[in-house]
């Protein structure tokens, strides 16, 4: 009884380990609308408030130039494709700046650059 009780008692503790994760700064998590929305609790400030207090201003967009400029030129010729690849060059470093990824879920480099795998 007491050789199954620490077998549980460990393998509890191994999960534990598992699900900890550091404290990391509060953002809003993606939200496939069923359920409660994870954004929604009691300790969240609402939506609204949140963008009242840090307004973003409309000039610091860099994209709002190349889509006025990106509707002037002919679809899909070349000069097209550059302004919407700068487009969505912008759009990727935005979202990279946005972007958390749990720390303990990409190991580093191995010592071999050689190896190809997976990074889990």
């Amino acid at each position: 009884m007491i050789r199954r009780g620490f077998i549980l008692l460990t393998f509890c503790t191994a999960l534990l380990g598992c699900a900890v994760a550091p404290a990391q700064e509060r953002r809003p998590i993606a939200w496939d609308g069923l359920g409660q929305d994870p954004n929604k609790g009691s300790n969240r400030p609402h939506a609204a408030k949140r963008r009242a207090t840090n307004p973003a201003p409309a000039a610091s967009d860099p994209n709002q130039e190349r889509q006025r400029v990106l509707g002037t030129l002919r679809p899909y010729s070349e000069a097209w494709w550059a302004v919407h690849d700068e487009i969505e060059a912008e759009n990727d470093k935005q979202l990279g700046t946005k972007l958390v990824i749990c720390p303990r879920c990409v190991q580093p480099p191995q010592q071999s650059e050689d190896a190809t795998g997976s990074i889990r």
